[in-house]
């Protein structure tokens, strides 16, 4: 059996015959990830990225962006000058919209923007939206923008809650992309605080969830 790849704790399998993959669920904190055998080549994963049509023409996207920022981000603008947006992209929205209200933003995406202009610095502000599904590594993900974040900064993520039951998950919108191989729960996202010494600012209970690095 595998090991989770956020805790370390077992896990146990989550399939169906309908659906040619294979999943495993930390019994501790809620974990879930797609069996590697699934992955798709890197290659094929930015051909399905470049399909997307997220741009600033896109209404209902930067709308999203927009209530992410006044709910998010906006009230804590006082301690924030710096912001990096970790896998902005193609269109960059997230970061023009941040730059509109005042912000300094720089970007990463490993396909787009493959560039580590973040390498020497430190920022007040990470913001990886709809990134974190997609990642083989969340967890030395995770370790490396915190190292990155200055102390007392913010890491804003984006990414849907998995359901608890798993008949929901094997029926979930979520997984019907097949580039999304993590899925996390606010337990699994409680786990992260305690173990990263991070307080947990703010969540809707569905795809946001905002931390703040204590050391």
């Amino acid at each position: 059996m595998k090991k989770c790849k956020i805790c370390d704790c077992n896990t146990t399998v989550i399939s169906d015959s309908k659906i040619d993959k294979i999943y495993y669920k930390c019994l501790e904190c809620d974990y879930i990830f797609m069996d590697e055998k699934f992955y798709l080549k890197a290659e094929d994963e930015k051909k399905h990225y470049d399909n997307h049509d997220n741009n600033l023409e896109s209404l209902g996207y930067v709308k999203i962006f927009e209530n992410l920022i006044e709910e998010f981000v906006t009230p804590n603008a006082k301690d924030i000058k710096t912001v990096l947006d970790f896998g902005c992209g193609e269109g960059e929205v997230l970061p023009i919209l941040l730059e509109r209200v005042g912000f300094s933003c720089d970007v990463f995406d490993l396909f787009y923007f493959p560039k580590k202009v973040y390498k020497d610095k430190k920022y007040d502000l990470i913001v990886s939206t709809e990134v974190i599904e997609h990642l083989a590594n969340p967890l030395g993900t995770i370790k490396e923008l915190l190292s990155h974040l200055n102390k007392n900064g913010y890491l804003l993520l984006m990414t849907y809650f998995h359901p608890s039951n798993d008949e929901k998950f094997l029926n979930w919108f979520y997984i019907k992309d097949m580039t999304h191989i993590g899925f996390f729960t606010l337990k699994t996202f409680e786990y992260l605080a305690s173990e990263f010494k991070l307080e947990i600012v703010k969540h809707n209970s569905k795809n946001i969830i905002m931390f703040k690095k204590l050391l």
